[in-house]
This record gives C-alpha cells, sequence and structure tokens, in this order.
C-alpha cells in the first residue's frame, strides 16, 4: 500500500490516477484532462512530455543509467558542473550533488557547520532562519524550518537554542546578528519567496542588509533556491541580486524529469575543506549524486531556458496575473500576492477552500491549496488562454 505525503491516510481524499501528461496537461485514468497549475510541486516548468528532455534521458539511458561518483565520474556530470560554474553569478563555481532539495540542504548545513570547525572555531553551532520558513522535512532541515504544520514531530526534541528564527524585518536581522553573531555558522533564506510557509514575499533590501552582516560577523549566508530558482521569483536566481556563500538548487534544475539537488559553494567555503588533512574532508556521499540521466536531463532542461528565452515568458505570466487579479476581491480574502512565476491568495479562515481541490478538477484544472492558501505556480510553456482559465477559475469559487 502507499503511504502518501503529507495526508492522513485514514481520511485523505482519493488522489487522482494520471495514465497520461504532456505540455501543461493532466489526463486522468477517468477521462479527465486538467492544467496542472502548481507545476508539480514546482518543479515541471517546461511541462510534459517535452520531447528534447525525454529523449536527453533515452540517449543517456542507452549508455549507462547511473555510476556512482565514489572513485568513478562521467562526462554528464562533469558537463554540468561546467555549465553551472558559468551560469551561475559570481564564484559560485562547485557543485555537490544529491538526489533531492532536502538533502542538498543537509549538505549546505553540515558545510557550514564544517566550514567553521576546519577553521579551528567548534563554537559556531547555531543556525539563523526565517520565521515560517521550510526546507524540507529530513531532520536538520526540519529544524532550520519554522513551520508546525510540518514539522510538529520536532516537539518530542523540546526547543532547540542552536536555531534562532527571525522575521524579514531589517530592524530583526540586526539585533539577531547583534546577539547572536558569535554562535552563528549560517543564515538560511528562502530569497524573496518563502514558499510553504504561505507564499510570503518580502523585499530585496532585507537580503542586502544580510549580505553586509554575514561579511561582517563571518557567517555563511545560504540561498535555499530549490523552490526559487530558475525564474519563480521573475528574477533568474536571486542570487544573481545579492550573492550568497551557498546555493541550493533542486526541483527545476531537472525540468522536474528526475530527482536531483545541487549545493553549490563560493571559493572560501570550498578553499576551507581543500587540504592534504583528511579530517577536513567532506565526509558526505548521497548514492545517487551526479546522476548520469539526471545530469543530462538538467544540461537539456538549462538549454531550453536560455535559447527559448524563459525570463520573457515569465514576465508575461506575472503581467497577466497582474492585469487578470488586480483589483480583485471578496470578504473572505486577506491578500493576493504576485511575483514572477507565482500568485497566492490567502483566505481568512482555511475553511473557506474546504472543496476547492474538487471543485478546480471539474474545471480542468488539478490545484492543491493547503491551509489558507490558494495559488498557482505554472509551468513557464504556459499559453495566455491556459493561465487566464487558471485564474477565472480560483476567481469562480468565490461566486
Amino acid at each position: 500500500m502507499i503511504w502518501y505525503p503529507y495526508q492522513q491516510m485514514k481520511t485523505m481524499n482519493e488522489p487522482y490516477e494520471i495514465v497520461d501528461a504532456e505540455g501543461v496537461y493532466l489526463y486522468t485514468k477517468g477521462g479527465k484532462k486538467m492544467i496542472d497549475s502548481i507545476s508539480s510541486w514546482w518543479s515541471t516548468i517546461h511541462g510534459y512530455k517535452h520531447p528534447v528532455l525525454t529523449e536527453a534521458i533515452v540517449t543517456q539511458a542507452e549508455k549507462f543509467s547511473h555510476v556512482m561518483l565514489g572513485g568513478l565520474t562521467h562526462e554528464p556530470v562533469k558537463r554540468l558542473a561546467d555549465k553551472l560554474e558559468k551560469w551561475l553569478p559570481g564564484d559560485l563555481d562547485y557543485c555537490f550533488f544529491s538526489d533531492s532539495g532536502s538533502v542538498a540542504v543537509e549538505v549546505a548545513l553540515k558545510m557550514a557547520l564544517q566550514y567553521h570547525v576546519n577553521k579551528g572555531d567548534k563554537e559556531r553551532i547555531g543556525i539563523l532562519s526565517l520565521t515560517n520558513s521550510y526546507h524540507g522535512d529530513t531532520f536538520k532541515a526540519m529544524e532550520a524550518g519554522d513551520d508546525e504544520d510540518y514539522h510538529f514531530v520536532l516537539e518530542a526534541f523540546g526547543e532547540n537554542d542552536n536555531v534562532v528564527h527571525i522575521p524579514t524585518e531589517i530592524d530583526a536581522l540586526e539585533a539577531a546578528f547583534s546577539r547572536y553573531h558569535a554562535s552563528l555558522n549560517s543564515f538560511i533564506v528562502e530569497p524573496l519567496l518563502q514558499g510553504a510557509g504561505g507564499m510570503l514575499m518580502y523585499d530585496i533590501s532585507f537580503l542586502q542588509r544580510a549580505r553586509e552582516l554575514c561579511d561582517k560577523y563571518d557567517v555563511l549566508l545560504i540561498f535555499d533556491e530549490v523552490a526559487t530558482g530558475f525564474g519563480r521569483t521573475g528574477n533568474r536566481f536571486v542570487a544573481d541580486l545579492v550573492q550568497p556563500d551557498i546555493l541550493i538548487l533542486g526541483k527545476a534544475l531537472t525540468g522536474g524529469y528526475i530527482g536531483h539537488a545541487a549545493t553549490v559553494t563560493n571559493h572560501k567555503v570550498y578553499d576551507a575543506f581543500y587540504s592534504d588533512d583528511p579530517d577536513k574532508a567532506l565526509m558526505h556521499g548521497p548514492t545517487f549524486m551526479g546522476n548520469p540521466l539526471a545530469c543530462s536531463v538538467a544540461l537539456k532542461s538549462i538549454e531550453l531556458f536560455e535559447k527559448e528565452d524563459y525570463m520573457s515568458r515569465i514576465a508575461r505570466i506575472t503581467e497577466i496575473m497582474h492585469r487578470e487579479m488586480d483589483g480583485f476581491t471578496d470578504p473572505r480574502i486577506k491578500e493576493i500576492r504576485i511575483m514572477g512565476g507565482c500568485i497566492c491568495i490567502e483566505v481568512k479562515d482555511s475553511r473557506d477552500l474546504k472543496g476547492f481541490r474538487e471543485f478546480a478538477y471539474e474545471h480542468g484544472v488539478f490545484n492543491r491549496p493547503f491551509l489558507s492558501y490558494m495559488y498557482a505556480m505554472v509551468p513557464y510553456v504556459i499559453t495566455e488562454e491556459q493561465l487566464v482559465h487558471v485564474l477565472e477559475v480560483m476567481k469562480k469559487w468565490f461566486d
């Protein structure tokens, strides 16, 4: 029996069984055709069954599907590392690959701690993070996060004094650094857009000030761009605006075709591990890191992103969202937020979204609201007509 995610198995709704998918559409066993308005958890930016991406996987599979990176290497992983080194801003040049965003977060937090240990400082065991943050469901990622709806299991361990959460306010940021800087090894953020915390959006000035304070106190700045990367905020990466010491990529890295992630560091971080001393090595190694199928499809995904000018597509998606949603009101709505390829309608009472999943399904849209948030993060290949239909279904719910 399948144990499904984020569900009480006893009371869950029956999931829709998918038998085919193409472009922005999912096709169910019951013959329903629906637009995937959340891009399979924000990852399938090119839509489904893209011939270029499919060919990349098939071509590589005919050679070999996987070899370990322990003592071995291969062309796809070398090419992807080279591409990211050239493509990412500044000196974010060193790629450690893993098989999921959560694991990539674990790697980043481990790197940040060991960075200071390798420099002779074992006292910096603290992490600064944001209120309402989410960084994954593995244990250290849960500790860094701040979302009781996902991580209430940590109550069994009691409050962790080594993790401090602050709101996205510069005064709170400065106060935290003033008080805790000597014990902090890192500050981890979802830059500009906090996903599972409720599609919360904040200003770049907060990150600019964070960069200054991290530089001043030798605290590593970590950007978790698993969800925000590849254009979702309207920026290619938020790291293009403010450069972190460690950048975490996942989800859209492979166009949503295969699970894969990367933890990318700058020279300062890498150099703290580069030594004749074996104790300074990063002792971490996921089995499927650098999987050649994933690397091959990631390379083609990036190629499509560049060649087909996805940043212009995203700007057009943002424009249509504003055109269709600006001025839309309802007494049940608390706020409508739009950023890049994301729209969120936050309601005042979560009960006002009960039944929306089924309503959207009947109107040809797959959507999965959570808590008080109805949102869409559409594939970038969506047409204007398809996007307008998604937005009309969201508005129609409030009729």
